[in-house]
């Protein structure tokens, strides 16, 4: 009876410790919602929009993003004619690392 228990005791605490760690787990995740790839963007003022998750750093061509705490970000860049390509990178605190690509194009 002692032993059915503590199995039990033991097995509840390892399924509520995968559930908490599961978010740690699962690594970052990043979410691009503007712009989407090989859009065309006369004038050149590109609107750069999402939402990133479990990271400590996302970067945008080398630049570091800033991010709301529930993870939006947004901002207006502007860039010259022709096509450019933006790398979105996020890392989680253990160095894992997402990266999203979007190709765009400045008449």
């Amino acid at each position: 009876m002692v032993r059915t228990l503590i199995a039990t005791v033991l097995l509840i605490l390892l399924g509520y410790g995968l559930i908490e760690a599961w978010p740690l787990i699962q690594g970052p995740a990043l979410s691009i919602q503007s712009p989407t790839n090989q859009a065309s963007f006369p004038g050149g003022i590109v609107t750069v929009r999402g939402t990133a998750s479990r990271i400590a750093m996302l970067t945008l061509d080398g630049a570091t993003v800033i991010h709301d705490v529930d993870g939006t970000f947004s901002s207006v860049l502007t860039f010259p004619r022709g096509a450019s390509i933006l790398t979105f990178v996020a890392t989680d605190r253990f160095g894992r690392r997402l990266t999203a690509t979007r190709s765009i194009f400045v008449p």
